[in-house]
Parts: structure tokens; sequence; C-alpha cells
């Protein structure tokens, strides 16, 4: 496993009394014993597909061969949708330098897109900009009737029109979207089959936000390049102690859940994980979806905050040491030490900085992150450090999977169901009829 997990700095015994009691820790193993029970018969059953996920390989050279299409000839390739239908496929498309600041700019063609936020402004001046006739769209709707994405994809059809390609879409989109159920609808499917769009099937049983390790998140992941092969390797990793029959104690998802669901016993109900790597700030985004659509409800849960270090140590650490006491923070590093460039002596002594000599930039991110770490738990502040030593898809892949299961653990252990979203679908059918409303 390349996930190392390490909670003595949020106990009280490490930290004193704004660490979490003994008690509290040992309530909540107890409890989340019980959810890893009801997983054990998801898995058995193979009520819970996604648990299943890991092991499978019989859907890879479709997802290759989807891939290779789009990538031929192709300058440009854009996803289309939102929320789950989107985040996982950008926390994967990082380590291939996706939306890295200034890094992006240079990587390795096509260029991939991910117009995820319905702004109007971003979408025409988009839509101007990208040279039709080479670029490939995805349109991703697990229901097919996601909003969001049916209103880009039916801009889309129409720019195609204005540049004289109407008559190609078939060669230019793919869809993703569940089968048709006998008598129903499928708006994704009525709006682009016709024009002889093909699809890849988003798998029935597994919701958007979990969706990361399906075609969903694996199909961008291939036309990087990536090996998706080794993304559900590593998630096998996460789920291992699981399938071994391991208490919750030694299962790092089962004990990152128990401290949440202590933490939220305590009074606690902010968690933040602060990554610190460039990488890894689109993963933190997926994250926050997960938690918040996953436990947030019945009165229950936690308020999700993303951060990435250092910079954020500059905007947010402030409150996290000098504030309520009211968070659990999750520090989760990489091993950058000894990388990057070399910091020369002479500069480093004109600037007044004389540690600097002969260091290179990631023997400082890795100071920080542990340095981090350490004054959080020196103010009394519960602290958990996560750390990757390298950076792959492997890893990357246990990362993933075992957040999937931290969540699905904590919202058994809590006594919600962390697959629905009811809230969500709530203002999903008002913003449809004040739509239909409008002059």
């Amino acid at each position: 496993m390349a996930l190392q997990q390490s909670i003595d700095l949020a106990l009280a015994s490490n930290i004193g009394g704004g660490g979490l009691p003994q008690t509290a820790l040992d309530a909540a193993l107890s409890a989340v014993g019980h959810a890893m029970k009801r997983l054990a018969e998801d898995d058995a059953t193979g009520r819970l597909p996604l648990l299943h996920m890991p092991h499978t390989s019989d859907d890879l050279a479709s997802i290759r061969e989807a891939a290779a299409w789009l990538r031929r000839d192709a300058t440009d390739v854009v996803f289309l949708g939102t929320g789950g239908s989107s985040l996982g496929g950008q926390a994967l498309a990082q380590l291939k330098d996706y939306a890295v600041p200034g890094a992006g700019r240079f990587a390795d063609g096509p260029r991939v897109h991910f117009l995820d936020n319905l702004d109007p402004v971003t979408f025409d001046h988009i839509l101007h900009k990208l040279p039709l006739s080479s670029t490939r769209f995805v349109a991703i709707s697990k229901s097919g009737g996601t909003g969001e994405t049916l209103m880009q994809t039916i801009a889309v059809l129409s720019a195609l029109d204005r540049a004289g390609l109407r008559a190609h879409p078939n060669d230019m989109f793919l869809g993703l979207s569940e089968p048709r159920k006998p008598g129903g609808r499928n708006a994704l499917r009525d709006l682009l089959e016709p024009e002889g769009v093909r699809f890849l099937e988003h798998h029935t049983g597994i919701g958007g936000r979990y969706s990361v390790l399906t075609n969903v998140g694996l199909l961008p992941a291939a036309v990087l390049g990536l090996d998706i092969s080794a993304i559900r390797n590593g998630a096998a990793d996460a789920y291992a102690p699981f399938r071994d029959g391991r208490a919750a104690k030694d299962a790092p998802a089962a004990l990152g859940a128990a401290l949440n669901v202590a933490m939220a016993m305590e009074g606690k109900n902010i968690a933040v994980t602060m990554a610190y790597a460039d990488r890894l700030e689109r993963f933190t985004r997926w994250w926050v979806q997960l938690w918040a659509e996953s436990v947030g409800k019945n009165g229950k849960g936690s308020q999700p905050v993303a951060a990435i270090g250092p910079v954020d140590q500059h905007s947010q650490l402030q409150l996290y040491l000098a504030g309520p006491n009211d968070k659990l923070v999750t520090i989760l590093t990489t091993g950058v030490a000894g990388q990057g460039p070399l910091i020369d002596e002479k500069l480093a002594q004109r600037a007044g900085e004389p540690g600097f000599a002969g260091k290179r930039i990631g023997d400082l991110v890795a100071a920080q992150g542990r340095a981090t770490a350490d004054t959080l738990a020196k103010n009394g502040r519960p602290t958990r450090r996560l750390h990757i030593e390298k950076l792959d898809e492997r890893a990357l892949g246990e990362l993933l999977m075992h957040f999937m299961l931290e969540t699905i653990l904590t919202g058994y252990a809590l006594g919600v169901d962390p697959f629905d979203q009811p809230a969500v679908e709530e203002g999903k059918i008002l913003a449809k009829q004040y739509l239909a409303q409008a002059k």
C-alpha cells in the first residue's frame, strides 16, 4: 500500500484537551465495526458494485478504444458534465498536469477541457475559440437528464451547425449515460442518438460522485495516456484490508471513518483536507462533493473544506490555529523532498536565508507540510497525517478508494444513506420550473 496514515496528532493523549478522547474514538470504532459488517454484506450480495470495480478489467479495452478514437487527429477533447460526472476525471487528469498552474499550458496534446460549470460567458468564449473541426466532445450524464449537460450539448450542436459541421456529429461526439429503461426517457440519448452518436454505458449501480473508477473517470485518464489498470490496482490496495477481514482499527479507511465519526460526536463539525501538491488540488474538490453530498443529511455530517499547501498556509492557517477549535484537519503530503530546483548558496545568502542554501524547493515543501501538522497539534488542533511517497496512478487510485470507503462507512455509522442526495434533487426540479416560467 502506498498510502500511510497516522491519527496520533488527533488524540488528546498526545495533544492535550483539544484532542479526541480515547473513549470517543473507541465508541466510533465500535460503530464503524458494525458499518463494516454491512459493507461486507454489500460486497457478498453485489448490492454495492463499487466494491467490485477494483478487480474489474473486462471494460478496460472499450475505454482504451474510445480514448484512442477521441485522440485521433484531435487538437482538443472536451468533457461536458457536472459534479460527479467531471470531478473524478479532473482529479486523475491532474497527474498529467491538467489545471496545474503554468504546467498545464505545456501539456502534450490533445488539450483536454472539463466544462463542468455552466457559465454563459465562459462557455460562449470557449465555443468561439475552439478549433471545432478538430475538437471531440464527450457528454456525460448518468440519468441523461442533467440540465447543465443538456444545455451544453445543445449549444455545441448549434455551434457545429453554424460552423458547417452539423453533418458530422457522429465523428465528433461521444455520449456516456445509462442504458434506456423500458418505457423511460433519457434526454441525452434522445438528443444525440438521432445524430448517429454512439454511447458508452454508465454503470447503473454506481452514482456520479462514486464513478471515478468507472469509464466516467477512466476515459479522460486514458485520453491523457494514464495507466488505467494501475488506477484500479491502487483502489484494490485500499480495499484489501476489508477483503482480509481486518478490524476497524487496522483498516485505514475504517480508522479514518471512525476518526470523523468521533469528531462529529465531540461537536467538531468541520473537516479540512489540505494537500501539499498542485496535482491533488482537484482531488480535494472531488472529495468535497463526495463528503458533502454523502454524509450531509438528517442534520448530520460535517462541513468539508479543501485547501492546498503551502499556499493556503497564507490564507486559512491563521483560522485553524487561533479560531474556533471545531475542526479535524487532514494534512496530505507527498514525497517531494530532494525534488525541484536547487537553491544557489550565494543567492540564498543575499536573500538573508542561509538555511535555503543547497536545498531544493521540494525540501521546503516537505518541511512545511510536517511543520503545519506539528504546529496544529502543538496548538491542540486535531490533525490527521496522510502521506504518499510517489504520486502516480496506483497511489491516486488507492487514495480515491480510501476516501470513498471512508465516506460510505461514516454515513453508515451516522445512520444516513451515503448514496442519495434528496435536497439537491429538490433544487434541480425548482430550477427547471423557474427556467420554464422565465420570459
